[in-house]
């Protein structure tokens, strides 16, 4: 992780995330990254310019994907896809079918922040988002925009808005772990664990509980296909990542970093 700069989980503006590919491929390229993968949930629309505007300045643009799953236990998993054939007619087909899911799921969640009052519209989330992806955090920025809440994460509030019961009543279909993990081999790419620090349902994150249940996941993914552990992410210290490098060596998995980066300015701390 020494010899290169590498950054393998970048959000765009082409799902929740703030900033062009473009942009993000420039502000890399200033900042001496060796490689960086564009990783946008449910989608490939900003790899593509990620991969011209990295061409213009030579720098190693890698495509990916994250998706969002769950497992037949009922756990939520995110998994990266890199290396994918974006024109893969299959993966076409199930990112298309998950837009139209995710679209009926906005409206729902629009038509229940309305009925609490709060009046917001399609137009009220393109204005913040210019591409077609939309969810959840966009939604927020929406309200805060809106001067419903002060801040996105406000949106979230337990009991209030996007955390209030009926909000997350409202969730939207996810492929099943081992059907994205297939999915992402089909289209030539490397499906690798996101984040696993954020894994909910196995104990409290950190605990020997945790990493238990962690070795369990992994033992059963790696049976499916999984190749690689995000091994180094913001969210966890540096005693937690060397839990997760010993279970990429105990089940062979390569290895990865990304920033998870969602914002205006890549390489901002």
């Amino acid at each position: 992780m020494d010899q290169y700069k590498v950054d393998f989980h970048i959000h765009t503006n082409y799902s929740d995330g703030q900033a062009s590919p473009t942009s993000i491929v420039k502000k890399a390229k200033e900042l001496d990254y060796d490689m960086i993968a564009i990783t946008d949930h449910d989608g490939v629309d900003g790899v593509r310019e990620a991969l011209i505007a990295g061409e213009a300045v030579n720098l190693k643009v890698v495509t990916g994907i994250e998706l969002a799953t769950e497992t037949e236990a009922g756990i939520g998993l995110h998994i990266l896809g890199y290396y994918i054939d974006v024109d893969n007619r299959h993966l076409k087909d199930v990112l298309q079918d998950l837009a139209e899911k995710r679209n009926a799921r906005n409206e729902r969640l629009i038509g229940l922040l309305r009925e609490m009052g709060y009046e917001i519209s399609m137009e009220d989330l393109k204005q913040v988002q210019a591409n077609a992806y939309i969810g959840k955090p966009i939604i927020a920025r929406a309200l805060a925009k809106k001067g419903y809440v002060d801040h996105p994460k406000a949106a979230f509030a337990d009991g209030q808005f996007l955390g209030s019961r009926e909000a997350k009543a409202i969730k939207k279909e996810k492929l099943k772990t081992a059907e994205a993990i297939a999915l992402i081999i089909e289209a030539g790419g490397i499906p690798v664990l996101a984040h696993p620090i954020q894994t909910r349902g196995i104990g409290d994150p950190g605990s020997e509980e945790f990493y238990t249940g962690l070795d369990s996941i992994l033992r059963t993914l790696k049976k499916q296909g999984l190749k690689g552990l995000e091994c180094y992410h913001p969210d966890q210290n540096e005693e937690q990542t060397m839990r997760f490098i010993q279970l990429a060596e105990k089940y062979h998995l390569h290895i990865t970093k990304g920033s998870d980066f969602h914002g205006l300015d890549f390489g901002e701390a």
